[in-house]
């Protein structure tokens, strides 16, 4: 069986080696780029984030991110966010009173979480859907987070042909999305790469629906 091919997208942001290390434990042929032509060759494309919102956005507009990401998914390529990879693909980030347009992959805003201590440090359970390919096996394990903010009370619609994101959630102070699920398109907000055994598993299923 060839293994798939894989490149975390090395823009600047996230534990791009950490993660590089998971996905090959987990079976993958990794590549660390930005280049454009090994992005869309790809299998899958990673895009890690660490830090705030704003960097991100900044970091991922510098190398174009947001053309890569949406050529890969208008080609039904898979493409998978991590922490702050997940918030980017929302609509907006509001962090310090700063508001920042995000890539729009999905409604929704990403705040800083209605908890009684920030941040978010730690390990935690998440409640999947239960036809979740993502949490296949995993559906009772915990993840290892590290954030402050996050997308609280989502509300999604099924409207037009295209279905609606799948969300998995976890709580912290308040319900919060852990991960999203539709179609080529899955992001988590906890890192798999710092989540044992089970972010291994994670990883292996994201990598099973090439």
């Amino acid at each position: 069986m060839i293994a798939p091919r894989v490149v975390v997208l090395d823009y600047g942001s996230g534990n791009v080696h950490s993660v590089a290390q998971a996905l090959q434990v987990a079976g993958a042929n990794v590549e660390l780029t930005r280049d454009r032509d090994a992005v869309m060759a790809a299998d899958g494309l990673v895009v890690p984030g660490v830090g705030a919102f704003t960097a991100v956005m900044q970091q991922l507009n510098a190398v174009n991110g947001a053309d890569l990401i949406d050529r890969r998914l208008a080609m039904g390529k898979p493409v998978i966010g991590i922490c702050v990879g997940l918030q980017v693909m929302f609509e907006k980030g509001v962090e310090h009173g700063i508001e920042t347009e995000g890539l729009a992959q999905w409604r929704g805003t990403v705040e800083l979480l209605d908890a009684p201590l920030v941040p978010h440090i730690g390990w935690n359970t998440v409640e999947p859907p239960q036809d979740s390919k993502l949490f296949e096996g995993i559906a009772d394990e915990r993840f290892y987070f590290v954030h402050s903010y996050g997308v609280q009370n989502w509300q999604y619609d099924g409207l037009g042909p295209i279905p609606s994101p799948v969300p998995t959630w976890a709580e912290y102070g308040t319900r919060f999305v852990a991960a999203v699920e539709h179609g080529p398109l899955t992001a988590t907000q906890f890192h798999p790469e710092k989540s044992g055994q089970a972010g291994i598993k994670l990883l292996g299923n994201w990598l099973g629906t090439f």
